[in-house]
């Protein structure tokens, strides 16, 4: 691998910010699109509009996340602002694993769901995801709580990383949240 590719920096490259910010939009709005979808009925004109509208988002989401996850081991990451192997340096590292576990993981469930029927997720009328797993019994029920559970947990522990970086930011005054600002 080409050196230069990977050089450490002291900063966030501009596009792993935009995917980062992109990501938080995303993943906010899908959960509440998720909550407030649920309570329709079947005669709101939202009720197919807006798991469609879901399904669509949370495969581009995929995709995204499949392509930061390599953008980041391509780019590498910045320099870290405590020394290695320091107890924060862990438990950050071990955090941004369950993060994008858990992401990789709610947007899994949710294709279980889409797909329990056999049938493809339409993706805004420009593609398909196949049904390859379908047909188990109550895949669709079990599925669906586990995706609900998971994008509950993924949301406390994105507000937890939002704390970590504001207390960065005001208690340790270092440049972690700046980093991801690109101030």
């Amino acid at each position: 691998m080409n050196s230069s590719v990977r050089k450490p920096r002291d900063h966030w490259h501009w596009f792993s910010i935009l995917i980062h910010w992109l990501t938080v939009v995303v993943v906010l709005s899908l959960f509440g699109l998720g909550l407030w979808m649920v309570e329709l009925t079947y005669y709101s004109e939202w009720y197919r509009a807006g798991p469609d509208l879901h399904k669509s988002i949370g495969v581009l989401l995929f995709i995204l996340t499949l392509f930061r996850i390599i953008w980041i081991k391509l780019k590498g990451k910045p320099v870290p602002l405590t020394r290695d192997g320091s107890k924060e340096q862990m438990i950050a590292r071990f955090t941004h694993i369950i993060l994008y576990s858990l992401l990789l993981s709610v947007m899994l469930f949710g294709y279980l769901i889409s797909t329990a029927d056999g049938r493809a997720i339409e993706v805004f009328g420009l593609f398909q995801v196949p049904a390859i797993i379908f047909g188990i019994d109550k895949q669709e029920d079990i599925a669906g709580v586990i995706h609900l559970w998971l994008a509950i947990i993924l949301i406390i522990l994105v507000i937890f990383h939002a704390m970590a970086a504001l207390k960065h930011h005001f208690i340790d005054k270092d440049l972690t949240l700046k980093r991801m600002l690109n101030l």
